[in-house]
């Protein structure tokens, strides 16, 4: 874990205990603890330490889905956005990488981070800028060729523009998998049928509530597919932390960088639109 890691967690928890407010020993304890836990969690990747945090904040005000307003929130607000877009992609000369585009736009909507989001200007932006890694011409080829696609789902609305990417490709035989509990406002199999993806996708729980994909505590159902997939595609940060030690050429991980650790990681900028495969 980055010292900055550190910094980005008690901003994060600075804003939830504003929202949640606990009592002055409630507060204390959960204070020691995250204390402790950022003093002794350096060798564990940050959606780890976020899950253990998460789950002793849980216990301690009894709240089970601290983050389920802004869920519903950005399903809400991602649901509109489709109808406005869909049409849009339909009639492009190019749907693939306008709906891909789209799909790694809706990354931004994080609660999980302590940067503040406006999803209008993201896909302003993603539609315009070049990929910072640009190996979608590869995905899409892996696409075609695919016999079976794992695709990792991450945030809530988010999930909304993975639906509309999902529809373009038109693809066969998909397995969408969410994470196994609320964690963070990262998508349940809830929000899948909320929004309909499991319409389009079979749809699947990894397992585990982590805010990433970790392996080494997923269910073995969700490893079954993830082990027979012929090609995985990972959104977002989370899973990328998960799994970017696996060097695995099947992997695709679309995501907009939302800090200068993972900038550091991929080399490349904050804020930059990326689709990056780790054979190239």
């Amino acid at each position: 874990m980055d010292e900055r890691c550190k910094t980005c967690f008690t901003n994060n928890y600075d804003k939830l205990l504003k929202k949640f407010p606990l009592s002055g020993c409630q507060s204390l304890e959960f204070c020691a603890f995250f204390d402790r836990l950022m003093d002794n969690g350096e060798d564990k990747i940050t959606p780890l330490i976020q899950r253990e945090l998460l789950h002793k904040f849980r216990e301690i005000n009894g709240i089970a889905d601290p983050y389920l307003k802004e869920k519903k929130q950005s399903n809400k607000i991602a649901l509109k956005l489709y109808k406005q877009w869909k049409p849009k992609v339909l009639a492009s000369d190019n749907p693939f990488n306008l709906s891909l585009r789209l799909a790694i736009a809706g990354n931004i909507m994080d609660y999980g981070t302590d940067q503040e989001f406006d999803v209008h200007e993201t896909i302003t932006k993603a539609l315009l800028v070049d990929f910072a890694i640009d190996d979608s011409a590869l995905l899409k080829l892996k696409i075609k060729e695919a016999k079976n696609i794992l695709y990792l789902g991450d945030n809530a609305g988010e999930i909304v523009f993975d639906k509309l990417f999902l529809e373009t490709i038109a693809h066969k035989h998909v397995v969408y998998a969410v994470r196994g509990a609320p964690v963070l406002n990262d998508a349940t199999l809830k929000d899948t049928r909320e929004i309909g993806i499991d319409l389009i996708a079979d749809v699947i729980s990894n397992g585990y509530d982590a805010p990433s994909t970790v392996l080494s505590q997923c269910s073995s159902e969700f490893l079954e597919v993830y082990n027979s997939a012929d090609l995985i595609i990972s959104k977002g940060q989370g899973n990328l932390e998960g799994l970017i030690s696996e060097h695995d050429p099947r992997l695709f991980f679309l995501l907009m960088v939302k800090c200068d650790v993972i900038g550091e990681v991929l080399n490349v900028k904050k804020g930059s639109v990326v689709v990056f495969n780790q054979t190239n």
